[in-house]
């Protein structure tokens, strides 16, 4: 039964790296070489396309972590080469929520209507204050990567020397740091999560106040503002439904440290975890008519798909 679990595990990884890779990779080629050509990118489209690149390093992350899981659990739960893997892990994850959010926030600017001075403001300073945002967020990802080096450095010092009763005790309290760092590390992902959803909630009200004004002046309700609010309400959505279960099945995983967690556990877990960076992308193409048009005549075979340069992005 375990070993048909394992081969299973295996599939469901291989075929959500390879659509992940699809999907991602779509975005980062057809955004990249558009910004290559052209010599100049939207911020939203420069922010989509980091966040694909982003997301292609941790999809390898995450296949090479099912791997081990796999054929060296050892290797998996002890080993130099999976600390070394859950710096590059927790920085790529960092950086790739937050750049979901610093979208999500773009969108809520960009297409949310308040008459409120302080939205006002941030919506007159957009573009600013997503870089800034975006700078941040690169800063936070450095700093939760430097934390757990330091940890890690500690962790493997001690793990050279335990050759005496003390030195072990010492060796167990400092590796069971470490994991309780990984499981606090979870908090990091609380500001992205309330942002997101501060997003959605005003992208909420702002529709609703502009289907009632529609109402009021009998106008259709097909009107170009209405379709943006639409649009960015689900992929805003479809991100908050997405990363719910990432963060659920992080948190299992991190959990797992302290509870007696069967390795069937563990691959469901990371089965989950991939879902957020493979659906995502698809939403973030079926959002943008430009991605959505190349990425269909890709999928029809049309000659000259991917040939960047048409115009059509939703989200400008």
């Amino acid at each position: 039964m375990l070993r048909l679990s394992k081969w299973g595990f295996l599939v469901l990884t291989t075929v959500q790296f390879m659509l992940g890779m699809l999907g991602n990779g779509f975005i980062a080629w057809v955004n990249g070489s558009s910004w290559f050509r052209s010599k100049r990118i939207s911020l939203s489209d420069f922010i989509i396309t980091n966040l694909a690149v982003s997301r292609i390093v941790l999809l390898w992350i995450l296949l090479i972590d099912g791997v081990l899981l796999v054929f060296s659990s050892k290797l998996h739960d002890e080993g130099i080469l999976m600390q070394i893997i859950d710096v590059f892990w927790t920085f790529t994850n960092h950086l790739s929520i937050w750049l979901a959010t610093c979208l999500n926030v773009f969108y809520c600017l960009k297409v949310a209507s308040f008459s409120h001075p302080t939205f006002l403001w941030l919506k007159w300073r957009v573009s600013r204050v997503v870089v800034w945002m975006l700078l941040s967020s690169l800063l936070l990802s450095c700093c939760s990567a430097i934390s757990l080096i330091r940890e890690f450095k500690m962790y493997s010092v001690l793990g050279g020397i335990d050759e005496t009763g003390n030195m072990t005790e010492l060796f167990r309290k400092k590796e069971k740091e470490y994991k309780l760092i990984h499981v606090l590390g979870t908090l990091w992902n609380l500001p992205p999560l309330v942002i997101s959803l501060t997003s959605y909630f005003l992208l909420i009200l702002s529709l609703g106040r502009h289907m009632r004004q529609m109402r009021q002046n009998c106008a259709s309700p097909k009107d170009p503002s209405t379709e943006a609010h639409r649009r960015a309400i689900r992929v805003i959505l479809s991100f908050l439904f997405l990363f719910l279960l990432y963060y659920f099945s992080f948190s299992v995983l991190t959990s797992s440290y302290f509870l007696p967690a069967t390795k069937m556990i563990s691959m469901i877990g990371e089965v989950i975890a991939m879902l957020y960076p493979v659906g995502h992308s698809y939403v973030l193409i079926l959002g943008n008519s430009k991605l959505k048009q190349m990425f269909v005549a890709m999928l029809r075979c049309e000659p000259g798909c991917l040939k960047p340069g048409s115009k059509g992005s939703v989200y400008r």
